[in-house]
């Protein structure tokens, strides 16, 4: 699976756009496709944001992504995916992924902060209709949260697939923004008697639990293995 999520493009950066462009703390902001490639691969839920009936909705769900296009399903009965689908032009949505690091603390209350990796993207959204790309977007999704799990699985029958929408998102007006480092408190607090600096985060796992249903002889597969 790995192979099928890097990029064809010989870009080294996306375009910045006066949406992917922050009004605050630019500098944090970055273009690198690797950077933006790298944080989308490392997580598992994005946040799906549209505006329904005049009001701003934002919805958690998986994603996966193949080269340059980012893939969400959903139920066909799901309002966002089927406003992307028909004869509709599409929807246009925001789409985000954020990674926490660390807890900064600082002496100040205002300047308690996060270290964090995140990215945005901005775009319009539409069905994928094709059966061959909804194979590859479906067996993405398996694998963005397991790689490997896709191949070791059975793929979604006819009733299942006719369950299922999936919509895409290309990757073309995106950026990546990222907080590294301590706290920055002011030169005047630096004698005060408060504890300043950072509490890593790190994603874990726990030792996989089988099912009780697992048939006998059924032994945890390599992809699992740490």
């Amino acid at each position: 699976m790995q192979g099928t999520r890097e990029s064809s493009s010989p870009s080294v950066a996306y375009t910045p756009t006066d949406r992917t462009v922050p009004t605050r703390s630019a500098d944090r902001a970055s273009y690198d496709r690797d950077a933006v490639h790298a944080i989308l691969d490392e997580g598992y839920v994005c946040h799906l944001g549209f505006v329904r009936d005049g009001a701003p909705v934002v919805l958690p769900t998986l994603y996966g992504r193949v080269g340059e296009r980012l893939y969400v399903h959903g139920s066909t009965g799901s309002r966002p995916l089927r406003m992307a689908g028909g004869t509709d032009p599409g929807l246009e949505v925001c789409l985000t992924v954020t990674h926490v690091d660390g807890l900064v603390l600082a002496r100040s209350a205002f300047h308690h902060s996060m270290n964090y990796r995140s990215v945005v993207v901005h775009g319009t959204a539409h069905e994928v209709t094709d059966p061959e790309e909804r194979r590859l977007a479906l067996d993405a999704l398996v694998d963005q949260v397991v790689p490997g799990r896709a191949a070791d699985s059975r793929p979604a029958n006819r009733k299942e697939l006719a369950a299922t929408a999936v919509i895409r998102l290309d990757l073309g007006e995106v950026s990546a923004k990222m907080r590294t480092g301590g706290a920055h408190d002011e030169p005047e607090d630096l004698s005060l008697p408060h504890w300043a600096g950072v509490v890593p985060l790190r994603k874990g796992y726990e030792a996989p639990v089988p099912n009780p249903d697992l048939a006998p002889g059924i032994g945890l597969p390599d992809y699992l293995t740490p």
